[in-house]
């Protein structure tokens, strides 16, 4: 399968570009810079576009070559979840650019969305929750989620709309909790100061994320959402603990130095039961 892969240098899709050719597909990785693009061991092995696809392209499914499916991950701003600019200025972006793509002829498009969707409700969140997203980021998710579906009665295609959950690993920012905590191990610092730790979280390596979403896209009838996620919560300060043991670490944890976050709900996971059920039908097949 000949795949278009938008965000291809960025935390998620940087292992997205190598899970789809792991699985023997054609990828045309798109990023704005080339660059950081070379920086990856398979930057030889992808066609890699230059491009904002923010800005007007003519032409757009000619200019990419038509493929056969687009996985669609770009979204800049984060990880400042709060940005007017997600709703004002993305949004219609994307919309602009996702709408080109289907009119010029693509028929599957996978596009990540995030649990923030949800908002501020707590326990296990199915993809039948209702969504209210509390920032403005959530919301222009959202909205534009609902903008494709609305898009399919014009012009049918196949929207597979992947939630997000929370991701660890290579390329993670340098502002996430277990980037700061692996810098303090190798500052050798003696404290790592945290939050009171007891918020319950939906956790997968982003290597992880990046197999089940080659594997969403692999299977053409799933149309709809679906929560990438584990199903099994973890309190942060399990994790970070977890962490520390792995990496041989020697710091003392501070719980409570820091505020819970005001933007997210002190207990929320993904119920991943549909993802099992794609997961199975992926093995079988």
């Amino acid at each position: 399968m000949k795949v278009l892969l938008t965000g291809a240098t960025g935390f998620v899709g940087r292992h997205v570009v190598a899970s789809l050719l792991e699985h023997g597909h054609t990828v045309a990785a798109v990023g704005r810079h080339e660059s950081k693009g070379r920086q990856f061991s398979w930057f030889d092995r992808v066609q890699f576009i230059r491009c904002d696809v923010h800005r007007p392209i003519e032409g757009v499914a000619d200019f990419f070559g038509r493929p056969d499916a687009v996985m669609h991950l770009a979204w800049p701003g984060l990880p400042n979840y709060d940005r007017r600019a997600h709703f004002d200025e993305t949004l219609p972006a994307e919309c602009r650019f996702l709408k080109a793509l289907v009119e010029g002829g693509v028929r599957q498009l996978l596009v990540t969305g995030t649990c923030f969707e949800y908002g501020m409700q707590t326990g296990a969140l199915t993809e039948k929750s209702p969504t209210a997203p509390a920032n403005p980021y959530a919301q222009a998710k959202d909205a534009l989620r609902h903008f494709l579906q609305s898009l399919q009665s014009q012009r049918p295609f196949t929207l597979q709309w992947a939630r997000l959950f929370y991701m660890h690993g290579p390329g993670q920012s340098p502002n996430s909790l277990l980037a700061q905590l692996d810098r303090a191990i190798d500052a050798g610092e003696s404290v790592f100061n945290m939050s009171p730790g007891d918020q319950l979280r939906d956790y997968l390596p982003v290597q992880t994320v990046a197999a089940y979403l080659v594997a969403l896209l692999e299977q053409p009838f799933y149309d709809g959402v679906i929560n990438i996620c584990s199903g099994e919560p973890i309190s942060v300060r399990r994790l970070v603990e977890q962490h520390l043991a792995a990496r041989g670490g020697r710091l003392r944890l501070n719980p409570g130095h820091y505020p819970y976050a005001a933007h997210e709900p002190m207990a929320f996971w993904g119920d991943s039961r549909r993802l099992a059920e794609l997961l199975q039908k992926s093995t079988l097949t």
